[in-house]
């Protein structure tokens, strides 16, 4: 059984507002969607920010226009690969990290899922600089929605290639050799283990899209109201009965064909598009 952590807004007088996004796969800050996601991040607000706007502006926008939010749930492949040693980080992942920095002391609650690209992230985002990291699954409370998240590449229970390597890459004798080599080296090295990865993820969208959905359904008769994924890069928002209940499966797309998120308020659930870094659109989810 996964624990339930409950999540709350800053300010309990306030409706909670939480942001979700995936597949980022950052490498290099010269990159376009990485100075797209940068722009996104600049956008977003925390409750302590002064520059929050008045409520009554926020009743007036459409969902999404509104940044301020409490919570940012990241569900894998933020970077497309990740190490660290001694606060040491790889100088190009620098302005984003440097965001997150600002937004966790504006008030914004981080929280990193790890993907397959982007692991050993505890000893850093969450020993020094004190967000949340959950190295596989999650479960949220929502205002009494039980929510699972994760990155998504664990559903196919069919590929034993990859599993078997993700394995490997996340075992003690790997973490131990990852702490002695250059980091330059070491670098150079988590380049290739993500192409490595991406070859062996490989396969149709739509059938992992399916082992999705099947996965979904058998959460929701667990119990769940919603799951929330990334990793197949196809934003998708979809509905399902369960137990008399409505039940909510999301895909979250990624951010370098689709620039998609996900925003929870006390309306429920919205996939929105970030367009030319300002506007934000709804999907057409049809």
């Amino acid at each position: 059984m996964i624990p339930i952590q409950e999540i709350k807004p800053k300010n309990l007088e306030t409706p909670l507002r939480c942001f979700f996004l995936a597949d980022s796969h950052l490498i290099d800050e010269q990159d376009a969607h990485y100075q797209v996601l940068l722009q996104f991040l600049l956008q977003i607000r925390g409750r302590g920010s002064e520059r929050e706007p008045q409520e009554v502006a926020r009743q007036s926008s459409p969902p999404g226009s509104d940044m301020v939010i409490d919570h940012l749930f990241i569900l894998g492949d933020f970077f497309d690969f990740w190490f660290s040693r001694q606060g040491r980080i790889y100088p190009g992942f620098r302005p984003i990290v440097d965001r997150l920095i600002h937004l966790k002391k504006d008030g914004v609650m981080i929280h990193f899922c790890e993907g397959n690209h982007d692991f050993f992230m505890t000893s850093y985002f969450s020993r020094v600089l004190g967000m949340n990291v959950h190295e596989d699954w999650a479960a949220l409370n929502l205002e009494g929605r039980r929510i699972l998240i994760g990155h998504g590449d664990l559903v196919d229970k069919t590929n034993h290639r990859y599993l078997f390597l993700r394995k490997i890459l996340r075992s003690r004798p790997f973490f131990f050799l990852q702490k002695v080599l250059p980091l330059t080296v070491l670098w150079a090295l988590a380049r290739k283990s993500s192409l490595a990865s991406q070859e062996l993820m490989g396969g149709a969208q739509d059938a992992i899209m399916a082992r999705m959905v099947a996965f979904a359904q058998d959460s929701f008769q667990k119990g769940y109201d919603a799951v929330i994924l990334g990793h197949c890069h196809k934003p998708q928002l979809r509905e399902f009965v369960a137990g008399g209940a409505t039940k909510t499966f999301i895909t979250l797309g990624d951010w370098i064909a689709h620039y998609t998120y996900l925003l929870y308020d006390d309306s429920g659930f919205h996939l929105l598009r970030y367009h030319d870094m300002e506007k934000v659109i709804k999907l057409d989810m049809g």
